[in-house]
């Protein structure tokens, strides 16, 4: 059964496996993410090349090992214009780095990778202001915006300037 995993699955197996001891797991990650940073640095120094190959020659034309192609290829999926199919891709799988520049650094922001969204090379594609805009489009999308909660001794919102519960909040 296990030569029958995908790429994606053994990435998955190693990258997120609770059975692996803190240490290691970490490491393996900063590794990862270093060479995720290395990437997107090149990817962003040229952002109208679609960079297209295998997913073995991506890991070869980028100098990382096919594990770490398959968890790029995992990250970079839900800001790319065609996703690729990571779900059952092999080595000889054609994939394709065209990427929309604006989701992927809201996704980047989501993801709450500053390594990667505070990269030098954003700037020359999206310029300050608009990194800004994008952030908070970004964080907003997320928060959660609560009700003021209404107390019965509280103006009552709807202007007669009685308090509410002498008014809209009466209950009958």
């Amino acid at each position: 059964m296990a030569e029958n995993k995908t790429l994606l699955d053994q990435w998955r197996s190693v990258a997120y496996n609770e059975n692996t001891d803190r240490n290691t797991l970490q490491k393996l990650w900063i590794d990862y993410f270093q060479k995720e940073k290395e990437i997107y640095q090149q990817l962003l120094t040229n952002p109208d090349e679609v960079v297209t190959g295998t997913v073995k020659g991506l890991a070869e034309k980028y100098n990382v090992d096919l594990m770490t192609m398959t968890g790029f290829l995992d990250g970079i999926n839900d800001s790319l214009k065609t996703p690729n199919p990571i779900e059952e891709m092999d080595e000889d799988t054609e994939v394709s780095l065209d990427f929309e520049t604006e989701l992927l650094y809201k996704n980047m922001v989501a993801a709450e990778a500053d390594w990667l969204y505070g990269l030098e090379e954003w700037n020359d594609i999206l310029g300050e202001d608009r990194k800004k805009e994008l952030y908070k489009e970004q964080k907003s999308s997320t928060t959660i915006v609560k009700e003021a909660k209404i107390y019965p001794n509280d103006p009552c919102p709807c202007g007669s300037g009685k308090k509410y519960k002498k008014c809209c909040g009466k209950t009958k």
